[in-house]
C-alpha cells in the first residue's frame, strides 16, 4: 500500500509541467537581468528606509534616554549630596545585615570586588 502511494506521488510530480525560459519568448539573460534590476531597486529602497529610521527614530530615541539617564542621575547625586549634609559631611553607615557583602571565597585580587569605588561600596578590607 505504501509502496503504491509513493509512486503515484512521484509520477505526479513528473507529470507536473516545469519552467523553461527558453520557450517564453524572453531569453534567460533577459530575465536575470530584469530580476537584477528589481533586486537592485528593492535593495535601494530598503537602505533609504532604514537610513530614515535610524534618523528619525533611533538618533532622536538615543537623545531622549540620554536626557532621561542624566536627569535621573543628577537628581541622585542631590540626594547623595542631602544625605552627606544630614550626616556631617559623610554618608551614613549601611546596616550589617548578614546577607549583604556575602563572600563564599575571596576574590583573587583581594576582598573588594573588581570595580570598588570607595564612595559608594562598603570597603570590606576594614571589616
Amino acid at each position: 500500500m505504501l509502496f503504491a502511494a509513493r509512486t503515484s506521488v512521484r509520477q505526479l510530480a513528473r507529470a507536473v509541467p516545469r519552467r523553461n525560459f527558453a520557450t517564453t519568448g524572453e531569453s534567460a539573460l533577459e530575465k536575470y537581468l530584469a530580476e537584477d534590476k528589481a533586486l537592485q531597486h528593492h535593495a535601494a529602497q530598503t537602505t533609504d528606509l532604514w537610513r530614515k529610521i535610524s534618523y528619525y527614530v533611533c538618533i532622536p530615541g538615543i537623545a531622549v534616554c540620554v536626557a532621561w539617564v542624566y536627569n535621573a542621575e543628577v537628581e541622585h547625586a542631590a540626594h547623595i549630596e542631602h544625605l552627606k549634609h544630614e550626616n556631617g559631611g559623610v554618608l551614613p553607615e549601611t546596616p550589617g545585615y548578614d546577607f549583604l557583602n556575602r563572600r563564599a571565597k575571596p576574590f583573587p585580587w583581594g576582598p573588594n570586588s573588581l570595580f570598588f569605588n570607595a564612595h559608594v561600596n562598603k570597603d570590606m578590607s576594614e571589616a
